[in-house]
């Protein structure tokens, strides 16, 4: 037989001690378990003192005492109540005997001061419509209620042969007759409800053991029918060889738990839509719209749970200013994930394993009390022993908690949890594919001067093959900007590599400096020379972010949308060529289109315009509508509301965002070509010179001359063909930039023999430039140099510079 944890054979008894309401010292409240006041135990015990109630409640650990060192005349267990972030008393239990306490009969009984913690926060909350998160019970509440209702029963099963021994009170909670029970666990098995079999028959599942101090609610009906909620806490130890060998556990009543007719039409709501849900995001939106208007809440947060991170997979509502700045910055990004770590209190209620409520006064780090200033309930989700994600509501004006609201969220947890694994398993190759797509995808969009640009990729919800869509931002030279969105026939691995090489592809052919049709046009023949059975459609994009002059390119791909300043939109007529992969020598040709800040450029893919039951036309104009009324004042959430209306998608989507602004301070430029003579470099250093003076950035003259002095040399002594030189005046800096036609990079040499005529014009140019380097450029490369301007130089006026050459892309 199992130990007499509890008091049943009337060995044993306990008392629980509770904080005083006045001065903080600990009080009496009565017996737990036993008749009347154990003997020796003193009324009230000050938490100053060193007595061991009050040792036990100040350090949070368990004290084990023999007779000698405690006057209630036997061995005596002194347990704190509650964790670090919510202690609500201690535990005393007092044993007749003279065995003390063995370990099992200590995990026994650590297992039921988690069950009374548990039960001293039902209490509370009944008694004064208050949570116990951060509230003690009232004293003056207990003995009315009385403790009984926190007894409970210990047990032990051997998993090898599967024998049970139960406390008489086990046996009662499960409403059978001691001297009937036959010590098979299938017995207590067959009066519980069939859905929750599942949940407790994984504790013992290997992997899946369960977390200290977790809570399991379960549901059993009695032979007259009623239902009966319990709650199991239990520790599996394990053998040598790691293999699970027993559950030591202690089922106490949950009555509290019992939702109410209107809970259980929620919650049966909430089952039906949970059953259709089939992937991570459709069951957090089920849980969300579940709790929000029932409870009147104004934030729903639903997180999986990953390793020490939370995943943010729904937050109700999306609007971002309606969360604290931490969630702003940490969780609204394209991949929303936040360390456990910086919200301690939500990691500390996690590992607790059960509802947690904070009324309004309690005090919270900012990103929780941001959440819910009014209350705020955390709801671990659990499932297959262990937590695996989290759900968060917060009220804005004060919100006081009661039995009922208990009631359902603890439902609704344990409903989202098995829910959440669900998913998981249905949607296990729908993650890896879309791991492998997001990692082929930019994983940020870089900053932009004169607009801001954002982007936004959902898979196919139908079918669990990786899809083909991509899209990319290219910073090029002379402040333009490429933007690419595509789309590789079929959804399959081949698919994803196509994808992969062709946004590689087009960035390497932009960077060169190619004009958008010949970037195109080689990325083409590179798909045709591939023998693929597979073709790409595709949208490039030339901006130039000084003039807002973009040139267009289509190869069959849906055309570009433009919200214009006055909130009207327009689908634009770009000319357009085949698909990519189709014909080797195809023709792409150019559509030049001037855009006004304030505009907003919008590239998408056909899944979100066109599905099995909406055509490509009408899906176009509700694109254009949900266009027309986002706010652009915000790229990203222009991306997110045009997504927003997906729902379930036969094909992935893609879209991609550009709100240009305009460049309020415009880089000024001139250009100098070269000729080969013996007296080059001085006519260069001249025009340098002159330049400078113009734009009055003379202070740093000695050092751009040096630049251009070493640059051109090099240009002319090691290749052949025409050399130029740039300058360009921008944001504090000057920038020198030589280019020559030949496609090998410059080599700083690693050692220098100062006695040598040559060698050291690249150690130079480092050694005075902010910074230097090397691009290639179609049929050579470019050599530039960075010099920061002195803090008194100014930018000239507009129209001194030479003017700059017009009439097309760069070429």
């Amino acid at each position: 037989m199992t130990a007499q944890v509890l008091g049943s054979s009337g060995t044993e008894l306990t008392a629980v001690y509770v904080p005083a309401d006045d001065d903080g010292d600990l009080l009496l409240a009565g017996p737990a378990v036993g008749v009347g006041i154990p003997r020796g135990l003193p009324r009230r015990c000050p938490l100053s003192g060193d007595s061991p109630i009050a040792t036990a409640f100040r350090t949070g650990r368990p004290l084990w005492l023999g007779p000698a060192e405690f006057a209630a005349g036997g061995p005596v267990g002194v347990l704190p109540l509650g964790g670090d972030t919510q202690r609500l008393g201690c535990l005393v239990v007092v044993d007749q005997g003279a065995n003390g306490f063995r370990a099992e009969r200590r995990s026994l009984l650590e297992l039921h001061a988690d069950q009374v913690a548990a039960g001293l926060e039902g209490i509370a909350a009944r008694g004064d419509g208050r949570t116990g998160g951060r509230t003690a019970p009232d004293r003056r509440t207990l003995p009315a209620r009385g403790l009984a209702t926190l007894w409970g029963g210990a047990f032990t099963l051997r998993l090898s042969t599967g024998r049970m021994a139960a406390e008489a009170r086990v046996l009662e909670l499960f409403g059978i007759v001691p001297a009937e029970f036959d010590g098979r666990v299938e017995t207590l098995l067959a009066r519980t409800a069939p859905d929750d079999v599942p949940a407790l028959m994984a504790i013992v599942e290997p992997g899946r053991l369960p977390s200290p101090g977790q809570q399991l609610s379960f549901r059993i009906r009695l032979p007259n029918g009623e239902l009966r909620w319990l709650s199991l806490r239990c520790r599996v130890p394990v053998g040598t060889d790691g293999t699970p060998e027993r559950v030591l556990g202690v089922v106490a009543d949950a009555s509290c738990l019992r939702p109410s007719a209107d809970e259980v039409a929620v919650v049966q709501r909430l089952s039906a839509a949970l059953a259709g849900a089939t992937t991570i995001r459709d069951v957090s939106r089920v849980v969300a719209g579940a709790l929000r208007v029932p409870l009147g809440a104004d934030r729903v947060a639903v997180a999986e749970l990953e390793a020490d991170r939370f995943v943010v997979t729904v937050l109700d509502p999306a609007d971002p200013d309606a969360w604290p700045a931490e969630w702003r910055s940490e969780w609204r990004s394209e991949w929303p994930d936040a360390s456990c770590h910086t919200l301690p209190t939500l990691e500390a209620a996690l590992r607790a394993g059960q509802v947690s409520l904070w009324p309004p006064d309690a005090v919270l780090e900012p990103g929780l009390m941001g959440v819910g200033p009014g209350g705020l309930a955390v709801l671990p989700l659990p499932a297959d022993g262990r937590v695996v994600g989290a759900c968060l509501v917060g009220w804005d004006r004060e919100h006081r908690f009661g039995p009922e609201e208990r009631s359902l969220l603890t439902a609704t947890a344990g409903l989202a949890g098995q829910a959440l694994v669900r998913a998981h398993a249905l949607d296990a190759r729908h993650e890896l594919t879309t791991m492998l797509q997001r990692s082929l995808l930019p994983r940020k969009l870089p900053k932009l001067a004169g607009g801001v640009a954002a982007a936004r990729y959902l898979p196919a919800t139908v079918g669990l093959d990786v899809g083909g869509d991509w899209y990319d931002v290219i910073p090029l030279s002379d402040g333009h900007v490429a933007l690419v969105i595509g789309d590789v026939q079929g959804h399959s691995a081949g698919a994803a590599t196509i994808m992969g090489q062709m946004r590689t592809a087009i960035r390497a052919y932009a960077v060169e400096g190619h004009p958008p049709d010949v970037v195109v046009a080689h990325t083409n023949r590179l798909l045709v020379g591939m023998e693929t059975d597979l073709f790409a459609t595709c949208c490039y994009v030339d901006l130039d972010m000084e003039e807002g002059i973009a040139w267009f390119v289509r190869a069959g791909h849906l055309p570009p949308l433009l919200r214009h300043p006055d909130g009207s939109t327009e689908e634009l007529s770009v000319e357009g060529g085949p698909p990519l992969g189709v014909i080797v020598d195809g023709e792409f040709p150019l559509t030049e289109v001037g855009l006004a800040p304030g505009t907003v450029l919008t590239l998408l893919t056909d899944g979100l315009a066109e599905s099995a039951s909406l055509p490509l036309e009408n899906g176009l104009r509700k694109v254009r509508e949900a266009l027309g009324a986002a706010d652009p004042a915000d790229a990203g959430r222009v991306a997110e509301e045009l997504i927003g209306s997906a729902q379930r998608r036969d094909d992935d989507v893609a879209v991609l965002v550009l709100r240009y602004d305009g460049m309020q301070s415009r880089p000024t430029r001139a250009r100098w070509t070269v000729w080969r003579l013996p007296d080059a470099v001085m006519h260069a250093r001249r025009f340098t010179a002159r330049t400078l003076r113009s734009w009055q950035a003379t202070q740093e003259m000695d050092v751009a001359l040096l630049v251009v002095s070493e640059l051109v040399t090099n240009a002319i002594a090691h290749t052949q063909g025409e050399v130029r030189l740039d300058l360009t005046l921008a944001a504090g800096r000057l920038r020198i930039a030589v280019n020559d036609t030949s496609p090998r990079a410059p080599v700083k040499p690693a050692g220098v023999d100062w006695e040598a005529t040559g060698g050291r014009g690249l150690l130079l140019v480092e050694a005075v430039s902010a910074s230097w380097g090397s691009v290639p450029l179609s049929g050579g490369k470019q050599v530039w140099s960075e010099v920061e301007l002195s803090p008194g130089e100014r930018l000239p006026a507009a129209g001194v510079a030479p003017p700059r050459p017009r009439g097309g892309p760069p070429r």
